[in-house]
């Protein structure tokens, strides 16, 4: 009996879309059955595994999740938030789970996800490399040690083409600063330091954004104090890191029930970081 998960990966002619099935192959526990791709599109009724620079899968680029929804155990979603609002839907008929890499939802789109959360297993995740969530899982324990007499700034540099910013990688790495600081983000966010006059505020919380070329995806967080500064770098040299977080991530929830997760949980990160280490030991 084959105990493969079967895939669906939707916006396969994308970056992420052409990782992910290049990950897949090398996969035995994992099987692609549905490639989905914009409609209209010239590549449509392509082979996935061709389109991805990989060997013949045997798998045609369709436009329509709905229609294949069948042969499905997981979606994993790295499409534009509209298309993936729509995809969701279709998810949510067929009680198919859903992975979601798709970030700049607005906060009324998020709840969206969140009541689906209710129905089905999906998960949602800014970034899915998991040296990030790594960081993110830590991150708390490590502002709140430092204390109140520490700026704070994000510095985020992603390719010319990502439309959104900050990153929401970036801004959950915010989150992750305030969280061990005991306030929301949004009370202490600043967006853009331009825009203001006069010195830093104080426990604000700085993202600066940059756009350049081919920029895979860098991420550090500047924890500064009289006389130091503490530096938190992620660099990803390419998207094969995400896309092997995004099939472990596939794979965990093709066995869980409805609910609304994170990395974090694939990773087993939710129990706590423990932060305690003798120099002496």
């Amino acid at each position: 009996m084959d105990q493969r998960t079967r895939l669906a990966i939707t916006a396969v002619s994308g970056r992420m879309g052409r990782a992910l099935i290049q990950a897949l192959v090398a996969r035995s526990d994992l099987q692609l059955t549905a490639a989905i791709g914009r409609s209209g599109a010239e590549y449509l009724g392509q082979d996935a595994g061709q389109l991805a620079g990989v060997q013949t899968l045997g798998v045609p680029v369709t436009a329509e999740l709905a229609a294949v929804l069948d042969q499905v155990d997981v979606v994993i979603e790295f499409g534009p938030v509209e298309a993936a609002l729509a995809h969701v839907a279709a998810c949510l008929q067929h009680k198919t789970p859903m992975v979601i890499g798709t970030t700049g939802f607005a906060p009324e789109q998020q709840e969206t996800l969140r009541a689906a959360g209710q129905q089905i297993p999906l998960l949602l995740a800014p970034n899915m490399s998991v040296g990030i969530n790594v960081l993110l899982a830590f991150l708390p324990a490590i502002t709140q040690a430092l204390g109140e007499g520490y700026d704070a700034e994000i510095v985020e540099a992603h390719h010319r083409h990502k439309v959104d910013a900050p990153s929401g990688t970036a801004l959950a790495l915010g989150r992750a600063v305030a969280q061990g600081r005991g306030v929301a983000l949004e009370e202490v966010a600043c967006m853009n330091r331009n825009a203001i006059g006069g010195p830093r505020q104080d426990g604000s919380i700085g993202f600066a954004t940059l756009r350049a070329a081919d920029v895979v995806g860098e991420h550090t967080v500047w924890l500064a104090g009289a006389g130091e500064r503490l530096e938190l770098t992620h660099r990803a040299a390419s998207r094969l890191n995400f896309a092997e977080g995004a099939l472990r991530a596939a794979r965990w929830l093709s066995q869980q029930l409805p609910g609304f997760y994170d990395m974090q949980d694939v990773l087993g990160l939710k129990r706590g970081p423990v932060l305690s280490f003798s120099l002496s030991e």
